[in-house]
C-alpha cells in the first residue's frame, strides 16, 4: 500500500515529467534549454538554475540560467575545467554533487559567497555539461526535488553554437555586437531597415547609432553597452531617421552571452520592422489617459483604481486585481469585480479581510513571471495551478510592476472566453505595467512619508482634551494630502483657575518642517502666558513679542478665547485670523465682526483688542483654521456662511458627531483644525468672597475673622478649626516672606472649600526636609500639608498663589 507521502512525490515527479514532454520542438534550442531550466524552480523548489557548458581556453561556461541573479550566491559566469568548483567535478566525475551549506562553507569558492544559508545541486547533463541548481530552503533538495532534477538534468539539450560564431553568414534579420569592441556583424535585412547598403557599412555600432532618433538613444545604450546588460533577453522598440517623412519604427530583440575568461560577452538578436505592430492612436491615447490619471494617483489605491479603469474595459477583460509584494505573498489592493465569488477557491480562503493575501509559493508559474520582472501572458489551454487557471480561463495576461530595479507588485487580466492577443494588445500592456510599476514606487513612498508627517503632526498636538467644568470641548485635525509637509495648523484647551477656560487654534504660515517647529513653539508659548494668570490681550501680546525675539522669517496668526464657566462670559483677542462663530441654544448662529490685531510676528508694538462674548447654556464656541473655509471657488466669508449654516442645522448635543459632519466636505489641499466648544454652565455654582490683608500686626487675626464669619455666612459648620488653621499659615507666610499686597480668596464649590492666599513674590514655597526642636519657624507650609486633602502653587500676574483644599464631610 502507497502511503499519502509517497503518492504526492509520485505527483510531483509525475506532474514535471509531464511538462518536460509537452514542451514543444519547433522552439529554437536556447529557448527550449530556458522552459527546461523553469521547471527547476517551478518542480524542484529551486531559486536559481544554470548549465554550463565547454568553452574556450579550457573554461565551462553559464550558456543559459534562470531565477534570481547567480551573482547573490557568488556564481560565476565561467570556471576552469581542470579545477575544483562543482561543476568541474561533475564534468570529470559524471555523477551528481549535492552541497549543503557546511561543504560550501570550506569550498574553494567560500570567500565569495554570500551569509546566508543555502544549498548547491550540480547534475551532468549531455553533451558534457553541467546543471547547476540551488535551494535557499533549510533542509536543501529532498528525495523529490532531487528526482525532479535529474528528469530535469536528462532534458537539458545544449543549444548548438551560433551561426556567426560558426564562421556562416548570419541569417537576414540577425546580428552579432561584440561587447568589448563595438564591431558588430548584420544581416542584410537590418542594413535594408537603417537604409544602408553593403558597402555603406563600416561593422561600427556606433553607425547604427547614428541613425537613431536622439529620444530613443538612451533606450538603446542601456543594451549595447556591457556595464547596463544583465544576461537575458532584452526587447525594445526604437525609431530610425528616414530620408523623407516619419521615423520608422523597428522592434529589436537581443540576448546577451556570457564569456569566459579572455572572452568577450556577446549580444546576439534580431531587428525586426514594427511599424505594423505599433499601438493605434487609441491605445496611444489610452497610455496617455493612463499616464494622466497615475500622475494624479496619489495613494497605493489611487493606483490601482486608476489601472482598473484604464485597462477593463478597453480590454474587454472580465476581471483584473492589482496586489502589492510583500515579502513572499501577494497583497491585493484592487479586485474588479469585487465580489468574492468572481475569484479563485484559494483565493477566497485566503480572504482575511477586505482583500485576500496568498503566499507567492502556492503559485510558482506567477513567481517565475515575478522573478523574470518582464509581461507574462498566456492563451485558453494553457496548463496552470487552479490558483491562475481560475482567474483567466479564456487567457490571462499578468503583468509585474516594476520600479527601481525591483518589482513592487503585479497585475493580473483575466478572460472566461478565449481571447487573442494581438501585438498592438501587448505593446497596451506592456506600456501600461511600466507606467503602473513607476506610480506604485511613488504612491508607496508617499503613503510611507505622509503617514510619518501625520504622526508628528500629531505628536505637536495635545494627546486629548481636559474634562471641563461646565462644558465639553472636542477637536478635529485633518493634515493635507496635497503634499507631505508638516503643516502648522494647532489648537489647545487650556483649564485656569476660578473655573475659567482658554480656547486657543492658530495657523504658522507655511508648510514644512520649520512651520511645524514654530507651532509647538507658539503653543507652548501661549500655554506658558495663560496660566500665569495674565488676560487674554496680555498672552497674545507676549507671543508677539517672543514671536519677533526668534528672528523667524514666518509669521502666524491665532485666535484666544477666555472663557469664564461660571458666568457664562468670556473674552477672545483675534490676531489676524477667524473670529470664533457661535451657535445659540435656539438654533441661530452669530459671527462677531469686529476689530482684531496684526498676525503675531509682524508689529513690534501691536495692539491687540479685547472684544466681549455673552455665552447662555447650550451655545457652541468654533474655532477653525481657513483650510476649513477658504477656497479657490469661494472666499472665506462664504466659507464662515457654510460653516455657520453647518452649526445650525447640527444637533450640539453630540458634538463629536457635529466635528465629523463640518469636516466631511472639507478640502484636503490644506491642513484643517477645528475646535468646538458646548457651553453648558456649573450645576453647582462656587460661592466666593475675598478680602485685602493690611499689613499690620494682627493681620493674621483680621484674615481669621473675616474667614470665620465667611464660614458662618455659608453654614459651613465643619473643619472650621483646621480652615482657620491653613488661613493663619498661608497669610502668616505670605507677610514674612513677600512685600507688597496680599490677598485671600476663599472658594466653596461641592463640599470643597479652597483656601488662595496670592502674594507678588513669583517665589515658590519650600517645603523643609527636616527641623529641629530648637528651630522657631519652618512648620507652616508642613501644617498646611498635612491639614488639607491638596495644596499647590501657581504663577498670577508677576506674583504666585499658593492654595489648599479642604474636604468638608457631608
Amino acid at each position: 500500500m502507497v502511503s499519502e507521502g509517497t503518492e504526492g512525490r509520485r505527483t510531483r515527479t509525475l506532474r514535471a515529467e509531464l511538462a518536460l514532454k509537452t514542451l514543444t520542438t519547433d522552439l529554437d534550442s536556447r529557448e527550449r534549454l530556458r522552459r527546461v531550466l523553469e521547471q527547476a524552480l517551478v518542480f524542484a523548489g529551486a531559486t536559481f538554475a544554470g548549465v554550463y557548458t565547454s568553452g574556450e581556453a579550457d573554461l565551462l561556461c553559464l550558456v543559459e540560467s534562470v531565477g534570481v541573479p547567480r551573482t547573490l550566491y557568488g556564481l560565476r559566469d565561467g570556471y576552469p575545467a581542470s579545477g575544483g568548483a562543482p561543476v568541474a567535478e561533475v564534468r570529470r566525475a559524471g555523477h551528481p554533487v549535492w552541497l549543503g551549506p557546511e561543504e560550501l562553507a570550506v569550498g574553494g569558492d567560500s570567500r565569495r559567497l554570500p551569509t546566508g544559508e543555502f544549498h548547491l545541486a550540480a547534475l551532468p547533463v549531455r553533451g558534457g555539461g553541467c546543471l547547476l541548481a540551488v535551494s535557499e530552503h533549510p533542509a536543501g533538495f529532498d528525495s523529490d526535488d532531487r528526482a525532479c532534477l535529474t528528469l530535469i538534468a536528462e532534458a537539458v539539450a545544449i543549444p548548438v553554437r551560433d551561426e556567426a560564431e560558426a564562421g556562416e553568414d548570419l541569417p537576414a534579420g540577425s546580428f552579432d555586437l561584440a561587447m568589448d569592441t563595438g564591431r558588430v556583424e548584420v544581416g542584410g535585412d537590418i542594413l535594408t531597415l537603417f537604409g544602408l547598403g553593403p558597402d555603406d557599412f563600416d561593422g561600427k555600432v556606433e553607425t547604427l547609432l547614428g541613425l537613431t532618433v536622439p529620444e530613443d538613444l538612451p533606450s538603446l545604450m542601456s543594451v549595447v553597452e556591457a556595464d547596463h546588460m544583465a544576461i537575458g533577453d532584452r526587447e525594445l522598440e526604437f525609431r530610425v531617421l528616414q530620408p523623407s517623412g516619419p521615423p520608422k519604427w523597428l522592434r529589436l530583440r537581443g540576448r546577451l552571452l556570457p564569456g569566459g575568461d579572455g572572452r568577450p560577452a556577446r549580444l546576439v538578436g534580431t531587428v525586426g520592422d514594427a511599424s505594423q505592430l505599433r499601438s493605434g492612436v487609441n491605445d496611444v491615447a489610452r497610455v496617455q489617459r493612463l499616464a494622466a490619471a497615475l500622475a494624479m494617483a496619489g495613494t497605493v489605491r489611487d493606483v490601482s483604481q486608476a489601472v482598473v479603469a484604464a485597462l477593463r474595459k478597453p480590454l474587454r477583460a472580465d476581471r483584473i486585481a492589482l496586489a502589492e509584494l510583500e515579502g513572499d505573498r501577494l497583497v491585493v489592493t484592487v479586485l474588479d469585480p469585487p465580489e468574492p465569488e468572481s475569484w479563485p477557491e484559494l483565493w477566497r480562503q485566503e480572504w482575511r479581510s477586505e482583500w485576500p493575501d496568498a503566499p507567492v509559493r502556492t503559485m510558482p508559474t506567477l513567481a517565475a513571471a515575478l522573478r523574470e520582472g518582464r509581461a507574462a501572458i498566456w492563451p485558453a489551454g494553457t496548463d496552470l495551478e487552479p490558483a491562475l487557471a481560475e482567474v483567466g480561463p479564456g487567457g490571462l495576461a499578468v503583468l509585474p510592476l516594476s520600479a527601481g530595479g525591483r518589482v513592487s507588485g503585479a497585475c493580473l487580466i483575466g478572460w472566461d472566453d478565449p481571447h487573442v492577443f494581438g501585438p498592438d494588445e501587448r505593446a497596451l500592456l506592456t506600456a501600461s505595467a511600466g507606467l503602473a510599476g513607476q506610480a506604485l514606487m511613488r504612491a508607496h513612498a508617499f503613503d510611507a512619508e505622509h503617514e510619518l508627517v501625520g504622526m508628528l503632526q500629531r505628536q505637536l498636538l495635545p494627546r486629548r482634551l481636559p474634562k471641563l467644568p461646565g462644558g465639553v470641548a472636542v477637536a478635529r485635525y485633518l493634515p493635507t494630502t496635497a503634499g507631505l509637509e508638516v503643516g502648522g495648523d494647532w489648537y489647545d484647551v487650556i483649564p485656569l483657575p476660578d473655573n475659567h477656560v482658554a480656547l486657543v487654534i492658530g495657523d504658522v504660515q507655511g508648510h514644512n518642517a520649520g512651520a511645524a517647529t514654530l507651532m509647538g513653539q507658539m503653543r507652548t508659548a501661549l500655554r506658558a502666558y495663560a496660566v500665569e494668570g495674565h488676560p487674554p490681550d496680555v498672552v497674545v501680546s507676549h507671543a508677539n513679542r517672543l514671536l519677533i525675539d526668534l528672528e523667524t522669517d514666518l509669521f502666524a496668526t491665532c485666535c484666544y478665547v477666555d472663557v469664564d464657566m461660571e458666568e457664562g462670559s468670556a473674552w477672545y483677542v483675534r490676531a489676524g485670523h477667524l473670529p470664533p462663530v457661535l451657535r445659540h441654544p435656539d438654533g441661530s448662529t452669530e459671527i462677531p465682526d469686529l476689530d482684531g490685531g496684526p498676525p503675531l510676528g509682524v508689529v513690534t508694538q501691536a495692539d491687540f483688542p479685547m472684544s466681549p462674548l455673552r455665552l447662555q447654556p447650550g451655545t457652541v464656541i468654533a474655532l477653525t483654521t481657513d483650510g476649513l473655509v477658504e477656497s479657490k471657488e469661494a472666499d472665506i466669508d462664504e466659507g464662515l456662511d457654510r460653516l455657520a449654516h453647518g452649526l445650525a442645522v447640527s444637533d450640539p448635543a453630540h458634538l463629536g458627531l457635529v466635528a465629523d459632519a463640518l469636516l466631511g466636505n472639507a478640502r484636503r489641499d490644506d491642513d484643517v483644525a477645528l475646535l468646538l466648544m458646548r457651553y453648558d454652565g456649573l450645576a453647582t455654582r462656587p460661592r466666593r468672597e475675598n478680602w485685602t490683608v493690611w499689613r499690620v500686626p494682627e493681620a493674621a487675626r483680621h484674615a481669621r475673622r473675616f474667614t470665620k464669619r465667611t464660614l458662618r455666612v455659608w453654614g459651613v459648620t465643619v473643619e472650621v478649626d483646621t480652615i482657620l488653621l491653613v488661613v493663619s499659615e498661608l497669610v502668616t507666610n505670605a507677610l514674612v516672606h513677600t512685600d507688597g499686597p496680599v490677598r485671600l480668596d476663599l472658594t466653596l464649590v461641592n463640599h470643597r472649600f479652597r483656601v488662595a492666599v496670592a502674594d507678588s513674590s513669583p517665589r515658590t514655597p519650600v517645603k523643609p526636609t527636616s527641623i529641629g526642636w530648637e528651630a522657631t519657624g519652618g512648620r507652616g507650609i508642613l501644617l498646611v500639608e498635612a491639614m488639607s486633602a491638596a495644596w499647590g502653587t501657581v504663577p498670577v500676574s508677576g506674583g504666585k498663589q499658593v492654595w489648599a483644599e479642604i474636604a468638608l464631610d457631608r
